[in-house]
């Protein structure tokens, strides 16, 4: 089982903001996947970080202070059951 916290990250972003929102969120060291899509938010990243309170301070001091971003919903992976269309074993 990996080590750290791997979370989901709905972003909801002013439209206006959308594409530079997306480019700052990829810059980040921590993004693993960085998607665009419909519905209630606009983006979705999937962030890891060594610890909770690295990703603590991931949200509070770098996603949540790029112009553009209103607000987020994450979601911290627990265990994965399967990735790439394969079941994961411990």
């Amino acid at each position: 089982m990996p080590r750290g916290v791997l979370a989901i990250i709905h972003v909801f972003v002013d439209s206006s903001k959308l594409e530079y929102v997306a480019e700052e969120i990829n810059k980040l060291e921590e993004a693993l996947d960085v998607y665009e899509v419909t519905g209630e938010f606009d983006i979705i990243a999937i962030m890891k970080s060594d610890d909770i309170i690295g990703f603590r301070k991931l949200l509070k001091d770098k996603i949540l202070k790029i112009e553009g971003v209103k607000s987020t919903v994450t979601s911290i992976i627990l265990f994965t059951h399967k990735r790439d269309g394969r079941p994961i074993e411990e």
